[in-house]
């Protein structure tokens, strides 16, 4: 099994972490690089940071915390909301984002995702797909989980795999802040239906939703709501997942001076 990675998510508005359930009634849950900190002083192997309103206004409004966030924070960070195109996402590679994670611009215009693979490389590019369940399967959404696309989340990721995308950020907003655990069949399938790593994020509530999803052939698992309030540390997952056999990488709690 390769190393599993836990990744902080922060979704944020304007200034502001915020916080829902299924992507509604979001509510202000703190300042994303003083949680940054926190998460990294955990032992967390990755930050995704996703401006949830970016594609609404049109914009991505993260570069000032990037900015902040890369000279205390150093683990890989990945930017997602309202890159449109190289330019976008070269603007925020430069002020120091690792990742760029597309998903109203990529379903748009698909080729955003070769455009960005070959300016810089698949690692870099990071399809984000936020999938709900329908009658048979699930569609996947763009918005913030806002708008219909009509496509299959799976047969979308893996014509994003196709196009260039490195990895894909599996977000199941039906699970999203419920605490109930991932979405597993979802996980399970876009796992076995694209050969990039998935990363499994919205429900998680204990270590043991992780275990699951990893166990569903997530290669990586975001959390964010139990997190934020405290239900558990990302020190506490890894060693949960530890005593259970996963490999994962072994940082544990370090120093932030």
């Amino acid at each position: 099994m390769p190393t599993v990675r836990i990744i902080a998510r922060l979704d944020i508005k304007g200034p502001r972490v915020v916080k829902g359930i299924r992507f509604e009634g979001l509510r202000v849950v703190g300042d994303p690089n003083e949680l940054a900190m926190n998460y990294y002083g955990q032992g967390a192997d990755e930050i995704i940071c996703i401006d949830t309103v970016a594609s609404l206004y049109g914009r991505n409004s993260l570069k000032e915390i990037v900015g902040r966030a890369v000279r205390e924070v150093f683990i890989p960070i990945t930017v997602g909301g309202g890159i449109r195109s190289v330019d976008d996402a070269r603007e925020l590679l430069r002020i120091g984002a690792d990742k760029i994670a597309v998903n109203t611009a990529a379903v748009n215009r698909p080729e955003l995702i070769t455009e960005l693979a070959m300016a810089f490389g698949s690692q870099c590019v990071v399809v984000s797909i936020q999938a709900k369940r329908r009658s048979h399967g699930w569609e996947a959404y763009t918005d913030y989980g806002r708008e219909h696309t009509g496509l299959d989340a799976l047969e979308w990721a893996k014509r994003a795999e196709e196009l260039g995308a490195g990895e894909i950020l599996l977000s199941s907003v039906d699970m999203d802040g419920t605490g109930q655990g991932y979405d597993i069949e979802l996980t399970r399938s876009v796992a076995e239906k694209a050969g990039i790593p998935v990363i499994a994020s919205g429900g998680m509530g204990t270590p043991r939703h992780c275990l699951e999803a990893i166990r569903s052939k997530a290669d990586a698992v975001a959390v964010a709501s139990s997190i934020h309030h405290g239900k558990n540390g990302v020190n506490d997952i890894r060693a949960f997942l530890m005593n259970a056999g996963v490999s994962v990488r072994q940082w544990g709690q370090r120093s932030l001076s």
